[in-house]
C-alpha cells in the first residue's frame, strides 16, 4: 500500500546515527544523505527518508501519529529498542512485551526518536 514514508528531523546527522542503528537491528542497510539533504533508506522495496522541514520551519512530532516498523522476532523487537535508547531515542508508553488486541497476540516496543516521532517495532505473535 505504501511506496515511501517521510518524516521530518531538525538534524539530519542525529537523525542519521539513531536510525541506521535501529533500522539496522532489522537488516536495512545505512542511510545515505541525497543531494537535496534528506536522509534515505532502501530496504525490501520500501523507502524512508528524513528531511528539514522544506518551509524552513522546525520538524515536529504528529500528534497521534506511530510509524511502525515490522520485527521478524521478539528478540529483534528488543534489539530494536535497545538500538535506539543508545542512540538518542527516549522509552515510552509501556515496556517492550504482549499485547492482546482483537487481531491476535502481539509484542510491541515503542521509542521515540531525537525529533519526538513516535515509533514502534511489532512482531505478531504466531497462533499457537
Amino acid at each position: 500500500m505504501f511506496s515511501h514514508v517521510v518524516l521530518g528531523a531538525n538534524d539530519i546527522a542525529e537523525a542519521k546515527r539513531f536510525y541506521d542503528a535501529i533500522l539496522g537491528v532489522l537488516g536495512a542497510p545505512e542511510g545515505v544523505v541525497d543531494p537535496w539533504g534528506r536522509l534515505v533508506y532502501s530496504h525490501e522495496g520500501s523507502r524512508f527518508l528524513l528531511t528539514r522541514p522544506l518551509n524552513g520551519e522546525p520538524a515536529t512530532h504528529a500528534n497521534g501519529g506511530t510509524l511502525g516498523f515490522a520485527a521478524k522476532s521478539i528478540e529483534q523487537a528488543d534489539a530494536w529498542h535497545a538500538a535506539g535508547l543508545a542512540h538518542g531515542g527516549t522509552a515510552i508508553e509501556d515496556p517492550p512485551g504482549y499485547r492482546y488486541p482483537p487481531v491476535g497476540k502481539i509484542y510491541l516496543a515503542y521509542l521515540r526518536d531525537p525529533t519526538g516521532n513516535k515509533l514502534c517495532a511489532r512482531y505478531l505473535v504466531p497462533a499457537a
